[in-house]
């Protein structure tokens, strides 16, 4: 099985984590099985960017974006090149490592 490092986020994630994912399944839906609450305003339907990842390693083995999800993420705060929507980014075989940004759009965290 592959794993996700998550990278230490100061509210979400302070320690960093690594779980075990499941393939087939989205990077967001993976940390949410494991306790990991990272926001996702839009219920994972890809209307919002609260759910922003940068992908440290093994982007390339993510399935490619959809025009939507690239149109959404020129809205994220701190977007780079290896950025997706962790509700839209399908985890392969390989390990996976992220960083959940410091700051999203979002301005009232939602409690999910």
């Amino acid at each position: 099985m592959p794993k996700i490092t998550v990278l230490p986020h100061p509210q979400i994630c302070p320690q960093g984590a690594t779980i075990e994912a499941v393939p087939g399944e989205s990077i967001c839906r993976n940390l949410l099985d494991n306790h990991i609450e990272i926001e996702h305003a839009c219920e994972m339907s890809c209307a919002c960017t609260t759910c922003h990842v940068i992908v440290k390693q093994g982007l390339a083995q993510l399935n490619p974006s959809s025009e939507d999800e690239d149109d959404l993420l020129d809205m994220a705060w701190g977007l780079t090149p290896a950025s997706r929507l962790s509700c839209q980014a399908i985890v392969g075989e390989d390990d996976l490592v992220v960083e959940i940004p410091k700051y999203s759009i979002n301005h009232a965290r939602e409690n999910h």
